[in-house]
């Protein structure tokens, strides 16, 4: 019988503790703590293969971890994976969708699975703009376009935390602003966010706080550290010729 997490870790969007991962003998987080309350938008930073994606991914309960705990809305990713999947959405590098589908049919298929309504698939993938490709096969779809059908994924989902894996990759300057339009909503309706980076620029103003994950722990940014100054992430300017991205 799995034992209730505690009044504080309920109340909290992520609560990590200890949290370590070894692939063989090489632990790629070494204790991972990192809280994150209801409605709070937080940047993950790293050097490639620090592990900020295995963290994601046990958070997203697709990894289990080697040692410690993690809790999401007080649901145990270890143990209660259904209550901690009803909370999460996963938007990961890997599009995580079916070439021989069509666009509407990948989103139904998802609606299924998942069990958030079909109804409202047209409107997604108006909003993401793929109105044209409704009927056509994700297998001829540009990265960008795929990302854009991701993203039409979690608009339908309306997850509470979202885990936002280097969202921003492979996206023009319009594909960014509803990006953070969509993080934006879900922030203003009391949603929390989880969002890997390896460039503040285009969250700028979707951020509350940004950390790193440094020799498999997390820590509060350096000086230096992929350009952060030690400004919030509101403060940072846009370079010149990138108006319009948030």
């Amino acid at each position: 019988m799995t034992s209730a997490a505690p009044l504080q870790t309920r109340q909290l969007a992520l609560d990590a503790r200890g949290v370590a991962r070894r692939f063989g003998a090489r632990w790629i987080l070494r204790g991972v703590n990192l809280q994150v309350q209801a409605g709070e938008m937080v940047g993950l930073l790293g050097h490639n293969g620090c592990g900020k994606s295995t963290f994601m991914r046990i958070v997203a309960t697709l990894l289990k971890p080697s040692a410690g705990d993690c809790f999401v809305y007080g649901a145990n990713v270890k143990t209660e994976g259904d209550d901690v999947r009803h909370h999460v959405g996963f938007f990961s590098h890997i599009p995580g969708l079916y070439d021989d589908l069509t666009a509407r049919e990948n989103l139904a298929f998802a609606a299924t699975m998942l069990g958030f309504p079909a109804a409202d698939i047209d409107a997604a993938l108006e909003r993401v703009g793929l109105t044209h490709v409704t009927h056509e096969r994700v297998r001829g779809f540009s990265a960008g376009m795929q990302r854009r059908l991701s993203l039409a994924r979690l608009i339908l989902q309306r997850p509470r935390l979202l885990l936002l894996d280097e969202p921003y990759n492979n996206l023009d300057v319009a594909g960014i602003a509803l990006m953070n339009s969509f993080i934006r909503e879900l922030n203003a309706a009391g949603g929390a966010a989880v969002v890997v980076l390896h460039d503040l620029v285009p969250a700028q103003g979707v951020l509350d706080r940004t950390v790193i994950i440094r020799d498999g722990r997390v820590h509060e940014p350096r000086p230096g550290d992929f350009g952060h100054d030690g400004a919030s992430p509101q403060a940072i300017t846009l370079p010149a010729g990138a108006a319009g991205i948030s």
